[in-house]
């Protein structure tokens, strides 16, 4: 096959563009040959189980599916009914990026608040927490949280458990979204079930494709009480993958050892370096804390339109001129210092 792009071009728009990890794709080749049964009775998929429960707990109980949305999606639709809803930052990718699947394909009612962060708290959820009771009004059933959030920021373990106390205390449950829920632990050095399992998470969307995967990410249920019907959610929502073992081998490689640190750790260490190389450059602004591996920056408009001739990334909010630059697990110290040299030139040029 003849290559249609350039390997050695890198971006910063998404950890989405990057590929895929050598020892992901040496998953796959290890789990192909022969024949395994399909839709997820198979070896690889029963040897996940335990993968899964090593670092979330002995409850824990893993589903397989195909991307972000349909994990988010399913994980919410189990833990409602259908008059339930969901509350959540109003920058949530639930609410903002997933083309309003939770409402059309799930008939999911979000109640999202505005958060100057991307970061709940047990005050602003108590915006959205009422009418119980109320049948004119839909009832909040669900919090969910995103980790790292949309804007970059981390929540603590201890700032989780809150949230989950106060959300229990009124009856609810709580979902996190964990796309970059590696970066987010890696970040703050804990494991990832001090941020889940043993702060009260009830249910978690566990990403794999930002951090290294070729494809695939997993509904997974902490809390048996929490949410039900899984296994046919799953399939009448078309994410009952038929060769699962591949998206199952491909968890054990990310997950079995400490494939997933070495990943996040690289896409962090990216995020600050590249925070670091543009602070000083005359006329960039970081409006964000920069904490996982997003950084947020403002440009003149020219600046941005020359840039993304250069490197792919992507406008935040047109009217401020805010955009976003992600690292990924394959982005190098090199990568970081050619886009920060060409940052600085075009500053300069439309500085003249």
């Amino acid at each position: 096959m003849i290559p249609r792009h350039d390997p050695h071009l890198k971006a910063f728009a998404s950890d989405n563009y990057a590929g895929v990890h050598p020892e992901i794709l040496q998953a796959i080749a290890t789990a192909n040959g022969g024949h395994q049964i399909a839709y997820g009775e198979d070896a690889y998929t029963e040897a996940l189980q335990d993968v899964f429960r090593r670092h979330f707990g002995e409850q824990a109980q893993a589903w397989p599916v195909f991307n972000g949305t349909a994990a988010n999606v399913v994980s919410l639709r189990a833990m409602t009914r259908p008059w339930e809803a969901v509350i959540c930052a109003e920058s949530a990718h639930i609410n903002t990026d997933e083309g309003g699947a939770p409402e059309v394909t799930a008939g999911i009612k979000l109640l999202p608040v505005p958060t100057p962060d991307g970061k709940l708290t047990p005050e602003l959820v108590d915006r959205q927490a009422w009418g119980f009771g109320d049948v004119h009004r839909a009832q909040p059933r669900v919090v969910s949280l995103s980790n790292t959030t949309e804007l970059g920021t981390l929540y603590t373990p201890e700032e989780i458990a809150a949230l989950c106390a106060h959300a229990h205390e009124r009856g609810l449950l709580v979902h996190l979204d964990g796309s970059r829920l590696t970066n987010a632990a890696a970040a703050l050095d804990v494991p990832m079930r001090a941020l889940t399992t043993d702060a009260g998470v009830d249910v978690l969307s566990f990403g794999g494709t930002k951090i290294g995967l070729l494809y695939g990410e997993a509904v997974v249920v902490l809390n048996p009480e929490a949410a039900s019907g899984v296994d046919y959610i799953r399939k009448t929502f078309m994410q009952l993958s038929s060769k699962m073992r591949f998206v199952s081998a491909q968890f054990e490689a990310l997950l079995a050892g400490d494939l997933w640190l070495r990943n996040a750790r690289q896409a962090n260490a990216m995020g600050r370096r590249l925070a670091d190389a543009v602070r000083g450059i005359p006329g960039v602004v970081l409006p964000r804390p920069v904490e996982a591996n997003a950084v947020f920056a403002v440009l003149p408009p020219d600046v941005t339109e020359r840039l993304q001739k250069r490197f792919r990334f992507y406008t935040w909010n047109e009217a401020t001129g805010e955009v976003r630059w992600m690292c990924a697990f394959d982005t190098t110290e090199a990568d970081v210092d050619a886009f920060a040299a060409a940052v600085a030139e075009e500053m300069a040029a439309s500085a003249t």
